[in-house]
């Protein structure tokens, strides 16, 4: 058996249907080239008679040219007791135009009888000419087998005579669906080298994550004989979500000797997975296995110590083979030769004894009685050994800043912020309106700063954390707020800290914006 696997991604059609998604059809277009240019083998996107945006994401995706990826639309088998050619939803798939048409239909004799309410034979029929159907039309077609692993525990004579409907009806492909996503490793184990034995036709799985098993089940599949794994890139979908194909990926092509991907697009996972959150408008679980902020991070003194003498001792594999990065956290476990390590990042000829090593840790000692904490914000610490170094300078100046609140009829409380600031000796004033006076902020600072620095385009806020320091102190407390950035390539982290928390929230945006600043104009420079 080969160790090619056909990764099938359905970010724009199962994703589309988790909650707090909602993708315009030019973010469908974007997340369509850049899945296809990562070397993904499938692109599902939906059902273009499902609603008018699917129609039109079609229309424009037929002048893509993809280069690596065959674009599906998806859709049920016919209804019952109808000729597939009167079927007006099966009809609608062709308008797609697309050279591969995924159908599902009803494994489990309990949705046949009791779902649908036909009988057993006229779904076997309805399988089978639906995909009979497509055959004639030139389509690859694949077959997802739904509730496939409830209905084979129920009634496995049946739920095999679907798949062999299936095939009689030219099923390329024959995917095994954990639709409610309840089945153990050890079933999917049994259940899929079963299929894999009984059908010449590949078998692919299908998994949800309701259990908490989405990636090991699909990978069990894999080993077990599946050669066509469905997911979504970075796992979101319906309920807990898809098999977090990332992570699925990453499993198979780099600890495993399958291929999922061309060679060298392994190193770009991560770098996928945070333009997939930037498009879907969604913060990247910070945890996720390989692409997650804090996949390689490592806080104890025992572990660093341990990563820097053999980092394959705390470190499953080197996080540049999927574009990940090794992260030191700054806290009060760290030691002084920790932040020597990061002073030299920022200027090498630095000796431990040196002077400014001396009021480096001071100023962070000092900065962390007022409060601060570096833990997981290294961005603002670098702009602190960077002032201390003087290998800093300020971007703008802030002349000042004016947020106004107001809770309109529709009871929506809303934020605008009127800002202005001086580049270069230039000054520009404007006005933008958020969610909250924080997002107000931060759209006016960037639209203002656009002017200036047209790179800041890409860049915005994933996440803010508010942690009130000293409690007791009641409204007079300070708060300490961290914000998380991203470009779509990179996420970085800012920490400001005050008895206000919209000048704790300036400060951190500040930060987040010379850092970004900074970063590029050290690009420039190398």
């Amino acid at each position: 058996m080969g160790n090619k696997v056909a990764i099938f991604d359905s970010t724009l059609r199962d994703g589309a249907q988790a909650e707090g998604i909602s993708f315009s059809v030019e973010d469908k277009l974007k997340l369509l080239e850049l899945l296809d240019d990562h070397g993904v083998g499938y692109i599902e996107a939906g059902n273009p008679g499902s609603n008018p945006k699917d129609l039109e994401f079609f229309a424009r995706a037929g002048s893509i040219v993809l280069k690596h990826a065959r674009l599906a639309a998806f859709g049920s088998t016919r209804r019952r007791d109808i000729r597939v050619e009167d079927d007006s939803n099966v009809q609608s798939m062709l308008l797609a135009a697309t050279p591969v048409i995924v159908i599902f239909g009803k494994s489990w004799d309990f949705h046949v009888t009791d779902i649908i309410r036909t009988s057993l034979e006229e779904n076997l029929d309805m399988i089978r000419d639906t995909l009979a159907f497509f055959k004639t039309k030139g389509k690859e077609v694949v077959y997802d087998a739904e509730h496939f692993f409830d209905g084979y525990k129920n009634n496995p004579d049946y739920a095999v005579r679907t798949l062999q409907a299936a095939v009689e009806g030219g099923a390329e492909c024959l995917v095994l669906c954990d639709t409610n996503g309840g089945t153990f490793p050890s079933e999917v184990a049994e259940i899929v080298k079963k299929m894999v034995a009984q059908f010449k036709v590949p078998i692919g799985i299908h998994a949800h994550n309701d259990s908490g098993m989405g990636v090991a089940n699909s990978v069990i599949a894999v080993e077990n004989g599946a050669r066509h794994v469905q997911g979504t890139y970075i796992g979101f979908g319906e309920r807990c979500g898809n098999a977090n194909l990332s992570t699925i990926i990453a499993n198979l092509g780099v600890k495993r000797d399958f291929e999922c991907l061309p060679a060298d697009q392994y190193r770009n996972i991560t770098r996928v997975a945070r333009h997939v959150a930037a498009i879907s408008n969604v913060a990247l679980n910070e945890r996720d296995p390989f692409v997650g902020n804090c996949a390689f991070a490592h806080k104890g003194g025992m572990h660093i110590d341990g990563v820097n003498k053999a980092s394959q001792s705390f470190e499953h594999i080197d996080p540049e083979l999927v574009g990940g990065q090794r992260r030191f956290l700054m806290s009060e476990v760290s030691g002084r030769s920790m932040i020597l390590d990061r002073i030299r990042e920022v200027d090498p000829g630095i000796a431990k004894d040196d002077v400014i090593t001396d009021r480096i840790v001071k100023r962070l000692k000092e900065m962390e009685h007022e409060g601060y904490q570096f833990e997981g914000a290294e961005s603002t610490f670098e702009l602190v050994i960077r002032k201390q170094l003087g290998k800093y300078r300020p971007f703008f100046e802030l002349e000042h800043f004016k947020i106004i609140g107001e809770q309109p009829a529709n009871g929506e409380y809303s934020s605008s912020a009127i800002i202005k600031v001086i580049v270069d000796g230039r000054d520009e004033i404007t006005a933008a309106e958020g969610d909250g006076p924080v997002h107000a902020l931060d759209r006016a600072l960037r639209k203002v700063l656009d002017n200036f620095y047209p790179e800041l385009s890409n860049v915005r806020l994933t996440d803010l954390k508010v942690r009130v320091i000293n409690g007791k102190d009641a409204t007079a407390a300070k708060v300490r707020v961290l914000l998380q950035s991203t470009d779509g390539d990179s996420v970085w982290t800012t920490v400001g800290v005050s008895t206000d928390i919209i000048e704790a929230s300036w400060i951190a945006l500040v930060d987040s914006i010379e850092y970004k600043l900074l970063k590029l104009e050290d690009a420039k420079q190398a």
